[in-house]
């Protein structure tokens, strides 16, 4: 028997007020088997927090989300790659009948959209054991859009290489390999894009136009005759008229979309005619802050007659046309208040200070009934799991939400994404989070996965680089950075890094080339020595630095083996304990912060004298990995001197300690002039 009672088949409008916490993502995701379901939320990381729920509650579930563009409007760059084809992915599926829930924030679906018949008509697919002629590819692939460059790394481009082709398909997560024989596609394999090795074979991939407008020639002659009808004065003195014109995208031209098209699509356009279409939050409250935004920036950002800009009843739809348009399809109103299926948890939160910090959560498992913990991950659920054995709770591990449903034992311990916990109306089912049990307001998610910095990288971005900096070419030496120029070598207008050499030599390097340039780490930049192209100079300076490379390196191995050599002090606390101390923070990690964290940690536990240098800037969480290493050294039996380059510094970090030790058995003093003589001589004796 469902959990949840249908809506009432008459009606087209329903709401279903009762869904606390993460139980709206159940309802959806059961709801969406019975037809589509079109998710439309008032706010973003809501969008985003229930396509991950929903999926977890029913890994089955076919669930997307169409992101923003993560821009402002009006503003004037373009949107990331990886959106641009999470989008296009997003609506070639919901067109196509594809998926079952789609989650959007009210501010995407105002967008106004390019008509599903320009995907269908830009998009093709490749076959092993295809024939595939090089030139025709090469120009199907510039009609939908795609870069031909020397190396494959984001999505919308495309190498050829010989008999081999390397693509990233818009709406792929991974880059694929075509190995030819002949005319005929051999194999076509999935590839990395850091080590360029293959994953695995498939038969077949799609490619999806690379950008949401046409940038051939009809779509050009579509926005020029736009472009003129739309906006006085002379367009040849407008620098965006003549960049598309000569087929050049250039940054925030998605703010012009409409001019590629006879008309523009809604979202409604792409929904199936069996959908339903479910409202999450306060839709009018987003409608009206939004265009309030969007009218705001147009006044502010339109007086600039080289950037004229379009009217935002052009580019976005107004909230009555968007609340009409949704009356073709059956609706739902999502509340958290009134009666309905759940309710909220009673007060569970850990009491760290009691004889017995689990005192409120053994009593509501005690309840005739079950209840589902979950962690963030399984390193957390294990940490639990060992707190919970601590207090006299022992919890089976359930491996899914099904596992848990099946399975009648009382207390369940498993690993979701849930934002907040919720139970049933007679108690019978409980889910409890951390952010129950801990008291902690649910962590926001990244649109996209966070990656922790490479330290080795160099240069990864044009916006690091300023006019006049010097660079290091790996093959040519330093030279001086002298902005972008547009060069057209046969495949059409291309991008390249002007470089400035001795005797006013130029060196012109593609963009697509960019990790072959280094920042210049010498002298000042001022007086940075320019190399001669096309002479021994750069070579001969290479193998001098190789060469006192080599003799740092020997003088720097015989110190790591003497330290190597010497026994140092392994740390040892108990891993529960400092996830207590660690929960006290309060703010997520940084990924670069989490792993200096773990770094230092290990660098402790491991029993070799330690030699790591924490860099990073002001407001960037170097006090938070300090007091995880002061954590770690105490309870493991040492004491811990922190040295600080001011007073105010001195009492600023003394105070930050406080704090965060007050649950602590922990001893802190400060030793700074703010202190009198005998609070300093307490505080040298306690040493």
């Amino acid at each position: 028997m469902p959990f949840f009672a249908p809506p009432p088949a008459h009606l087209r409008q329903h709401r279903q007020p009762g869904l606390t916490g993460s139980a709206d993502a159940w309802y959806l995701a059961e709801r969406a088997k019975a037809s589509p379901m079109l998710v439309v939320c008032a706010a973003a990381l809501d969008a985003q927090r229930l396509v991950e729920e929903a999926r977890w509650f029913d890994p089955g579930l076919r669930a997307a989300l169409l992101p923003d563009w993560e821009t402002l409007p009006y503003d004037s760059f373009s949107p990331h790659p990886d959106l641009i084809s999470e989008r296009l992915a997003t609506l070639y599926q919901l067109s196509r009948g594809e998926l079952d829930l789609v989650a959007v924030p009210l501010s995407t679906a105002l967008y106004r959209l390019a008509p599903p018949a320009y995907l269908a008509a830009h998009t093709f697919f490749l076959k092993q054991g295809e024939k595939l002629e090089e030139a025709a590819f090469r120009a199907q692939m510039a009609l939908g859009g795609y870069s031909h460059v020397s190396q494959v790394y984001a999505p919308g481009e495309f190498s050829v290489r010989g008999g081999l082709i390397d693509l990233f398909p818009m709406g792929s997560a991974l880059p694929y390999r075509l190995d030819l024989f002949d005319a005929e596609i051999e194999t076509i394999r999935a590839f990395d894009v850091d080590s360029q090795r293959s994953i695995y074979p498939v038969k077949e991939i799609r490619l999806l136009p690379a950008r949401e407008f046409p940038l051939d020639d009809a779509g050009i002659t579509r926005f020029r005759q736009a472009f003129r009808a739309t906006f006085e004065g002379d367009p040849s003195r407008c620098k965006l008229y003549k960049d598309i014109s000569n087929k050049l995208a250039p940054a925030g031209v998605e703010y012009y979309l409409p001019l590629f098209f006879e008309a523009t699509a809604t979202l409604f356009d792409y929904l199936p005619a069996r959908a339903q279409i479910a409202a999450v939050g306060d839709l009018d409250e987003a409608a009206r802050r939004f265009w309030e935004n969007a009218r705001g920036r147009y006044q502010l950002l339109g007086g600039d007659p080289d950037r004229p800009l379009l009217a935002p009843e052009t580019l976005f739809l107004a909230a009555e046309d968007f609340f009409a348009g949704t009356v073709r399809w059956p609706r739902l109103a999502l509340a958290a208040d009134g009666a309905g299926p759940t309710c909220g948890l009673p007060e569970l939160v850990v009491d760290r200070r009691a004889a017995t910090p689990l005192e409120r959560l053994a009593t509501y498992v005690a309840r005739p009934g079950k209840t589902l913990i979950l962690a963030p991950g399984e390193g957390r659920r294990e940490t639990l799991r060992e707190f919970l054995a601590e207090h006299g709770l022992n919890a089976r591990l359930a491996a899914s939400w099904q596992d848990f449903l099946t399975h009648d034992t009382a207390l369940q311990l498993g690993v979701g994404p849930l934002a907040g916990g919720f139970q049933s109306v007679d108690g019978q089912l409980g889910v409890v989070t951390e952010t129950e049990l801990y008291a902690l307001p649910p962590r926001p998610r990244r649109a996209r996965e966070a990656k922790a910095t490479d330290a080795e990288s160099l240069l990864r971005d044009l916006s690091e680089l300023k006019i006049g900096d010097p660079v290091v070419h790996s093959q040519h030496g330093v030279g001086r950075y002298q902005g972008l120029v547009t060069m057209d070598l046969g495949e059409g207008p291309t991008e390249f890094l002007q470089l400035e050499y001795a005797n006013a030599d130029k060196l012109y390097v593609p963009v697509s080339q960019l990790q072959v340039i280094a920042r210049y780490s010498g002298a000042e930049p001022d007086a940075a020595p320019l190399h001669r192209l096309g002479t021994e100079q750069w070579e001969k300076a290479r193998r001098r630095a190789m060469q006192a490379a080599r003799d740092t390196a020997a003088e720097l191995l015989a110190l790591y083996a003497q330290r190597a050599a010497r026994q140092g002090f392994a740390f040892e606390f108990s891993e529960l304990d400092y996830q207590r101390f660690a929960e006290g923070f309060g703010f997520e990690e940084t990924p670069d912060q989490a792993a200096a964290i773990a770094a230092v940690l290990k660098d402790m536990a491991s029993g070799k004298p330690m030699d790591r240098l924490i860099c990073g800037d002001v407001g960037f969480g170097k006090t938070e990995v300090a007091l995880r290493a002061a954590f770690a050294a105490v309870m493991g039996g040492k004491q811990v001197a922190v040295l600080v380059p001011t007073t105010l510094l001195a009492e600023q970090h003394y105070q930050n300690f406080i704090e965060r030790f007050s649950s602590w058995p922990v001893k802190i003093a400060e030793l700074s002039r703010f202190k009198t003589a005998k609070e300093q001589a307490e505080a040298l004796n306690g040493l």
